[in-house]
């Protein structure tokens, strides 16, 4: 058995691999973890940046008050070369992703991370934390400095692993082990393309991935005899042929290897979906989102603003529910719209009975903003220079408004004069909640000349941890 610093250098080196690899895939992530090396061993707890806070009865009830965890499943299979290797049922704890596992080298380990509001699959992630699960293993197991060191880095860069694991996953479900379609491919080539520029411009429109066998059944508009089907590898030429698809139902298709050809027709049940929207664009597998990519990387991010500040904000005001719902849903409305036509804008939540009077161009009659017609209006308008003033009766009452203000404590001169005027604004009247949307930054919410949706930098773990405490005793701490 190792001596306790070899078994926490080999646990930092996995929890610190984890949480900046998903930290660089779906923005800063905590990572906590639960582990028992032997049957008869406690639960120890290992969570620097205190995750699993407001959790602790639920973990006191599975790990204290029970003995369920304990539990083996009778007669397991076997693993050769590397033992016994099982998943365990997960937690479900809300707002966190969770993996757990036992094996003969530790036996029972649960791993944990956030659950971003805007993700658009946690599979992925759960296959990142299945992963850190083995190679924490593994290191524990051969005792050896070299995969102790490796570890860290392995788990820093796994996003496309992570991708290409998830896909494998649904893929071998649906089509079984015997397929001709390969991911890494696949991956490759949307990441490439992704980044190739025509004639200046970013791709946009879809390439369809299809099992090569469904290609016999499929209709296409056009289709590429088979000494002549372009090389999916070959980067430039797809990206050329892809403008034959922009802005229409059309996509191009390919067996993961060539591009077959253009259609418009229903696709097989299997497809794997690559839609790029010009610098960014989602990866889609059977109808259903699993991640997104830009700058020559995977992401998590739906790109949709996380509005989860502003949902709150609204639910503390007196309100009735369903007057915040829909209040709500037309500020995301506006915000998402902004954020696809790619220009930045402001709106200012007015949250007085009465709105009050702010400098901008006023309509003799405000918009009804529960009208579809007036929502379309109202998206178009956002694209003025100057602030949108809402109030809580969900009418627009004015547009092209400027926002001024003394200074205030927390400015940031990098940010420009949309974000700052909403922060002095906002400093000089309490029931005001400013919505800043930038072309190149996230979302801000501000209200009383604080950014509620700023977000804090993670605190760095260090990397000579302490011996990790006992279940019982971390909970004594809290």
């Amino acid at each position: 058995m190792q001596d306790n610093s070899f078994k926490r250098q080999c646990i930092f080196n996995a929890l610190d691999g984890v949480q900046d690899g998903l930290s660089r895939f779906s923005g800063p992530s905590r990572v906590a973890l639960l582990y028992a090396i032997g049957p008869s061993d406690p639960i120890h707890v290992v969570d620097p940046q205190n995750l699993l806070l407001g959790h602790e009865p639920k973990i006191k009830e599975l790990f204290l008050d029970s003995d369920e965890w304990r539990r083996v499943p009778a007669n397991p299979s076997r693993i050769d070369g590397f033992k016994q290797f099982h998943p365990v049922k997960n937690l479900d704890l809300a707002g966190l992703i969770s993996y757990g596992a036992r094996s003969n080298i530790i036996f029972y380990q649960m791993w944990f991370t956030e659950h971003h509001p805007d993700m658009c699959s946690i599979g992925p992630t759960e296959c990142w934390l299945e992963h850190a699960a083995w190679l924490l293993a593994h290191d524990l197991g051969t005792a050896s400095d070299l995969y102790t060191r490796t570890t860290g880095y392995v788990l820093r860069g796994y996003a496309t692993h992570a991708v290409r694991d998830f896909m494998v996953d649904e893929m071998n479900i649906f089509l079984g082990w015997d397929t001709y379609i390969r991911i890494y491919p696949i991956l490759d080539a949307v990441l490439g393309i992704s980044e190739t520029r025509e004639e200046g411009a970013w791709p946009q429109g879809e390439l369809v991935f299809v099992e090569p066998h469904a290609v016999k059944q499929m209709a296409f508009m056009i289709q590429f005899p088979h000494e002549g089907r372009p090389l999916l590898s070959n980067f430039k030429h797809v990206r050329k042929i892809l403008q034959a698809v922009e802005n229409s139902d059309r996509r191009l298709v390919s067996n993961s290897q060539h591009i077959v050809g253009i259609t418009n027709a229903t696709l097989p049940a299997f497809n794997i979906i690559a839609d790029f929207r010009r610098g960014y664009g989602f990866l889609n597998l059977n109808g259903d989102p699993v991640c997104s990519f830009f700058n020559g990387s995977f992401h998590s991010t739906t790109h949709k603003a996380k509005l989860v500040q502003l949902e709150e904000l609204l639910l503390e005001t007196p309100l009735e529910l369903a007057c915040s719902h829909q209040l709500f849903q037309i500020i995301a409305a506006l915000v998402h719209s902004a954020e696809t036509e790619k220009h930045g804008c402001t709106l200012v939540l007015d949250l007085n009975p009465l709105p009050i009077e702010i400098s901008g161009q006023r309509l003799e009659l405000p918009l009804d903003l529960r009208q579809p017609p007036f929502l379309e209006l109202s998206k178009s308008l956002a694209k003025v220079d100057g602030a949108l003033h809402i109030g809580t009766d969900m009418h627009l009452h004015s547009f092209a408004c400027l926002l001024d203000g003394r200074t205030v404590h927390g400015e940031d001169r990098s940010r420009g004069a949309r974000y700052n005027s909403a922060l002095r604004f906002s400093a000089e009247h309490r029931d005001i909640i400013v919505i800043v949307v930038s072309s190149d930054r996230p979302v801000s919410i501000i209200k009383e000349g604080v950014e509620v949706s700023g977000q804090c930098p993670l605190k760095p773990v260090a990397r000579h941890i302490a011996s990790p405490p006992n279940l019982a005793a971390w909970l004594a701490e809290k």
